[in-house]
């Protein structure tokens, strides 16, 4: 069982065209299967964040989560392009330090390659085994398919 659920796909489709669709938190609905709907007013530091998910079995749950990063792209002297999303979850589970996690969502293009999106959850806390870790894995291999459609059909 995965303890740090984690995707990784590679996009045909320029880094700030990824970035704009998983900023796009009101269109989640249209695309994405595993995070169904993103309450969350405008995304920045600070902001919370509502995810409303579908797992494969098709049960569903709501996580409060707060953004912690929004490092917008931006270009290294390396000449990669980079941008980084994360949030924290902040349900009841976390505030008894049962369940804590921290969801990293990174994008990196290196000179005429594809964007590279990568996203890992952290989890702590003696009762991650039931946050259910290998199915948060497979919600995210599901996201970051649909991301890779969404983006390259743009």
């Amino acid at each position: 069982m995965p303890r740090n659920p984690h995707a990784r796909i590679e996009i045909d489709a320029p880094l700030d065209r990824v970035w704009e669709v998983m900023l796009d938190t009101a269109s989640y609905g249209e695309w994405n299967p595993f995070v169904l709907r993103a309450d969350c007013a405008a995304p920045r530091v600070g902001e919370p964040i509502t995810l409303h998910v579908r797992f494969a079995n098709g049960s569903t749950a709501t996580s409060p989560e707060r953004i912690t990063a929004l490092d917008v792209p931006t270009t290294g002297e390396d000449g990669v392009r980079r941008a980084l999303l994360a949030y924290r979850y902040e349900g009841l589970p976390a505030k008894l330090r049962l369940v804590q996690g921290v969801r990293d969502q990174r994008l990196t293009q290196a000179l005429g390659g594809p964007t590279v999106y990568d996203t890992v959850e952290r989890f702590s806390g003696p009762l991650v085994r039931l946050a259910g870790p290998a199915r948060v894995e497979d919600g995210f291999r599901r996201h970051a398919q649909a991301l890779k459609e969404r983006a390259e059909s743009l």
